[in-house]
């Protein structure tokens, strides 16, 4: 026997059987685009889902849906990964799924958290059949507007000192634009408008601004307008008065049936048909410069101001309106509200307000299918011709009527109305906690994103709750709080929802991010307004806005945040935009992180993968299978360098990556700096408290011809 020939067999036959190692990195899916096609299936529709693997690397994967097992084929390969399918036949009810890999005697599960020995059911993969939310809304970068606080550009229309009575004391006009806000500002107005809006397109088209979204605008006595005192008209103070006439309230006269100059500037028909006129034009020029128009509709409850109430008694005997419930027992208003004790008309004041505020009453949907009716034809008007608006942002909508089941059937029935109107139109709610039962394809299109976005974000780089009014030290930097928390929240959403979630550092209910990065905890009350200027970190404010530019949904900036304006919690954060006294370098950086999230595909539909854990740092890619970007965060004070694997995202071993941001203490760049890809990794040094997005663009893949007949011999082994 040659001794040597069968020590050469031997070696052969073992390295034949040995099995390769199960690459974990490279395993990965989702439910964009890039894994599931089509990316939004109709109901009854047949769907392919893609798992994808390291090349030559598995034996089995797995598709495992509604208890049921089914073996993926091999589509397609290229350099790096093998792609297997499965065809999946749906009928119209959500499905949920996750994935079972083998190589060898090794195996492992994969969900939305990524590789799991087990899997659990929250983070299932799931596909809504006919949920589809609108295209032009994926990723869109957005921009609320607190109207009255944004810019007056008609002071002929503004609310008068003395002009009515409101919550303890009359109306107040600020006459110091850069005033801060009262501690009961809700009667004082600054004279911000439509006209001023219109004024400023040109600022709105420059900075990158995808969609207007405004604080309510309907007729209401506060500057905010969530009491809402006419669903029909927008209000005169921030849209035309063409009509003027009537005397302001006498100074010892607290009574609104007195208010001569309000009630002829609000009820005035000629007034409240100007206004609108002027909306319209506000949408029409929005629309001519590509940007989309979204309004904040408020139907849990309106405002004692509200014509169907006139608790006020400022429509009572005026021609056109009819009695007010409050003022009538046989108002055709009264089953819009909830009266308890009936004998107390004329003017009973007994009925429900919305969390027990009298100035807030609830509306009483259960009560009158009229008020319904008439809700739903609101909700299908303001997108319609000739309004055109494009969507609704919807004020704390799971707290409408008196039951879960029937503010869902409310929803379902909103919706039909709007999209029946404007398939395109967008619906987005305000919500907190768990959304997922009113994101099901059949009510709301997504929500203002605070538990998968603001709060994860704020409480990572600045160790702060969002409205100022605490502080974690041992939730500042840390990684796998982070990653947990979004892991689990995002798992709430489908990703037609994800796609479109209003991602927020800052709005007109919580304090502005950059006083966040003081780490001051109180309020406007207990520190005082200029507090909330003081020790501000504006790099920290950039490692935000780069979060948000790259994050899976549809950045939103709160009017003047990109101006470094400051301010605690309510009414604070809503000071005047700073026209004149802007930070134009944080401007000019969130024009630059803007123009890279509109011109890389990836930012918008991509699918989303966690690269990097680390105290005070954390790495994402976003990625389509050609484009490949890699986002590093250093929240540290003082420099760090990782080495991180990018060929586990599609990037060849030997390559270029291409710097599109940086930021740090010293300010961004956006010089186009070469970074190498050696051996599939690449080495990245991050200044101090900064920010980086590094960028491959791959060559189209070409898949291998052969595997073009894999299902069809897949199908006949079967």
């Amino acid at each position: 026997m040659n001794f040597e020939r069968f020590l050469r067999g031997e070696q052969h036959q073992y390295i034949s059987s040995m099995r390769p190692i199960l690459s974990k990195k490279a395993l990965f899916s989702d439910t964009t685009e890039n894994f599931i096609s089509p990316a939004e299936p109709a109901p009854y529709s047949e769907v392919t889902i893609t798992f994808r693997a390291k090349k030559n690397n598995l034996d089995r994967v797995f598709f495992i849906c509604q208890g049921q097992k089914n073996l993926m084929f091999k589509a397609s390969s290229d350099s790096l990964f093998d792609y297997y399918e499965h065809r999946q036949q749906l009928d119209n009810e959500k499905i949920t799924y996750y994935f079972e890999a083998q190589s060898g005697k090794a195996r492992c599960y994969y969900d939305s958290r990524g590789v799991v020995k087990q899997p659990e059911e929250h983070y299932y993969f799931s596909i809504i059949p006919g949920f589809s939310t609108p295209a032009w809304a994926k990723g869109a970068v957005m921009y609320q507007i607190y109207v009255d606080r944004f810019c007056n550009g008609d002071p002929t229309n503004d609310v008068l000192t003395g002009e009515y009575h409101y919550i303890g004391d009359k109306s107040r006009k600020v006459e110091d634009w850069y005033a801060y806000p009262a501690q009961m500002d809700v009667r004082n107005f600054y004279g911000g408008d439509l006209q001023g809006v219109l004024d400023k397109m040109d600022y709105l088209q420059d900075l990158g601004i995808d969609v207007i979204y405004f604080n309510p605008l309907f007729v209401s006595p506060s500057n905010h307008k969530y009491d809402i005192q006419d669903y029909d008209y927008i209000d005169p103070h921030v849209g035309k008065i063409v009509s003027e006439e009537g005397e302001l309230l006498p100074d010892w006269q607290h009574e609104n049936r007195f208010a001569g100059s309000y009630i002829n500037r609000v009820p005035n028909k000629e007034n409240l048909e100007a206004s609108n006129q002027l909306f319209i034009k506000v949408v029409e020029e929005a629309h001519r410069r590509g940007m989309r128009v979204i309004i904040d509709g408020v139907f849990n409850h309106c405002g004692s101001f509200n014509k169907w109430l006139d608790r006020e008694r400022i429509y009572e005997g005026r021609e056109g309106y009819a009695k007010g419930a409050f003022i009538d027992r046989d108002s055709p208003y009264h089953d819009y509200f909830m009266f308890h004790g009936e004998y107390r008309f004329p003017y009973n004041p007994t009925y429900d307000g919305w969390w027990g505020h009298d100035t807030l009453p609830k509306l009483n949907y259960e009560g009158s299918r009229e008020l319904y009716e008439y809700i739903m034809r609101v909700a299908a008007k303001w997108v319609s011709p000739p309004f055109n608006a494009d969507g609704w942002r919807l004020d704390v909508a799971a707290d409408l009527g008196h039951s879960p089941d029937f503010n869902h059937r409310f929803w379902r029935d909103f919706r039909r109305s709007v999209k029946s109107a404007n398939p395109n139109a967008i619906i987005l709610a305000e919500h907190y906690g768990d959304p997922s039962s009113w994101l099901q394809g059949d009510q709301w299109d997504t929500v203002m994103n605070y538990d998968a976005f603001m709060e994860p974000v704020t409480w990572f780089l600045t160790g702060m709750q969002k409205h100022s009014d605490d502080y974690r030290q041992d939730l500042l930097g840390n990684a796998e709080s982070f990653w947990g928390a979004m892991g689990y929240h995002s798992a709430c959403f489908a990703t037609p929802s994800i796609q479109v979630a209003m991602n927020e550092l800052s709005n007109h209910d919580h304090s502005r991010f950059l006083t966040r990065t003081n780490k001051k905890v109180g309020r406007m009350n207990t520190l005082g307004p200029d507090a909330a200027n003081q020790g501000v970190n504006k790099a920290v404010m950039r490692e935000a806005v780069l979060i948000q530019m790259t994050w899976p949904g549809a950045p939103t900036i709160y009017y003047g945040d990109e101006a470094g304006l400051c301010g605690f919690t309510d009414p604070d954060n809503r000071r005047t935009y700073p026209w004149g006294r802007e930070d134009q370098e944080l401007i000019a950086y969130h024009k630059a992180a803007i123009k890279v999230h509109k011109e890389n595909q990836e930012f918008k539909t991509g699918s989303i993968k966690w690269m990097l854990t680390d105290y005070n740092m954390i790495g994402y890619a976003r990625f389509t299978r050609d484009n490949h970007s890699l986002i590093l965060i250093n929240n540290n004070d003082h420099e760090m360098t990782k080495e991180l694997s990018v060929w586990e995202l599609g990037i060849p071993k030997e390559a270029e990556m291409t710097r599109l941001l940086l930021t740090g203490n010293d300010g961004f760049y956006t010089d186009p700096v070469k970074y190498v890809v050696e051996a599939g990794k690449i080495t990245v040094t991050l200044p101090p408290v900064s920010g980086i997005i590094l960028q491959h663009r791959n060559e189209p893949v070409k898949r291998s011809e052969e595997m073009k007949s894999n299902r069809k011999n897949f199908l006949q082994f079967l």
